[in-house]
């Protein structure tokens, strides 16, 4: 084992740093063998899949089991005006499946995909705010970003793509009234609805992991007069390797907020969220310092992430029933303005 130890490539955090990326370096291994030999296939495909069972998953918020439940709990908790198949054990089921789909979009074999939508998943609102007030559209933030000299994947593109896909949502709900008011079959943009419900819990999820809205996502960096760790293990360590093991459906569901509709401005609304998040980032490394993230943790370390997931889940089931009471509004036709 330890010799294919050598041949396995150091995982890196998600976010290569200063914008540059790593690619993996021959081997001694890869030197011994001739390309052309079946036994260097062979051989690599067996130290391929020994690499995938002996290293860690790379860092993604909440991991499988806590996208996963936060789209279970704000599925199961929607007001009882919300048509009925979104309310369904079939409909919960399949909101709950797609709560990790964007992290199935992020391997290496599909690499343009993995570009594209990776600053989708955080916003390191340091450099953001930087520049100036969020714009409510992506392009409009893009050009800021591109006039500064800076690059919006090293910022990251959170919000709007929540807004996005919410808004995709609040179309296809829309059409789901049409459809139903005029008597017609309505099981195609049921099925639309639902991947759109379990999609934007994806990235509201991870708007409630405090490490996605901050330049601090995995290590401290900048004046450190507390002492907090600088290494590279805290992100997966807090969401994921403590978090599923220690928090559970029934301490999550316990602190959820009663469901409302989001008042004004969706964007806003959502961006005041992810702030509200980002004040519980040194809260997490100080929990990190404390040993709350090893082994059970503490109580407090326990507690706080099931808030966090809590809020997730809440902020979710709210988006989903704004939607729907909003896809109600009257629109303009839609196809007055076409180029």
């Amino acid at each position: 084992m330890a010799y294919f130890g050598s041949f396995c490539p150091k995982k890196s955090f998600s976010r290569a740093k200063n914008g540059k990326s790593r690619s993996q370096p021959y081997t001694g291994l890869m030197l011994r063998l001739r390309p052309s030999s079946r036994i260097v296939r062979a051989t690599l495909a067996v130290a391929g899949l020994i690499c995938l069972a002996t290293q860690p998953p790379a860092a993604r918020a909440w991991g499988n089991e806590g996208h996963r439940l936060i789209n279970r709990l704000a599925a199961s908790t929607l007001p009882a005006d919300v048509p009925a198949f979104l309310r369904s054990d079939a409909a919960v089921n399949e909101i709950e499946y797609l709560g990790p789909e964007p992290d199935r979009w992020r391997s290496p074999t599909e690499p343009e995909l993995n570009a594209a939508q990776a600053p989708e998943h955080f916003i390191d609102l340091e450099p953001a705010d930087a520049l100036g007030p969020l714009p409510h559209r992506r392009l409009d933030f893009e050009a800021k970003v591109f006039a500064a000299g800076e690059r919006p994947e090293k910022i990251g593109l959170q919000p709007w793509e929540t807004t996005e896909v919410w808004e995709r949502l609040k179309a296809a709900l829309r059409e789901y009234r049409n459809l139903a008011a005029a008597g017609k079959d309505t099981h195609s943009v049921e099925q639309a609805i639902l991947f759109y419900a379990g999609w934007l819990g994806h990235y509201v999820g991870d708007g409630s992991q405090p490490l996605h809205t901050t330049d601090k996502y995995n290590g401290w960096v900048g004046p450190n007069p507390n002492g907090y760790t600088t290494g590279h293990a805290i992100h997966w360590q807090f969401e994921g390797t403590f978090m599923g093991a220690n928090v559970h459906e029934p301490e999550v569901r316990a602190k959820m907020t009663a469901p409302k509709a989001i008042d004004g401005d969706l964007f806003e609304s959502y961006v005041a969220y992810l702030r509200h998040t980002a004040t519980y980032v040194e809260k997490v490394y100080q929990l990190e310092k404390a040993g709350g993230f090893v082994g059970a943790g503490t109580a407090k370390s326990r507690e706080f992430t099931a808030e966090r997931l809590a809020a997730g889940a809440g902020m979710l089931r709210d988006m989903i029933y704004t939607a729907w009471l909003k896809s109600a509004e009257p629109v303009p036709e839609p196809y007055g303005r076409l180029r």
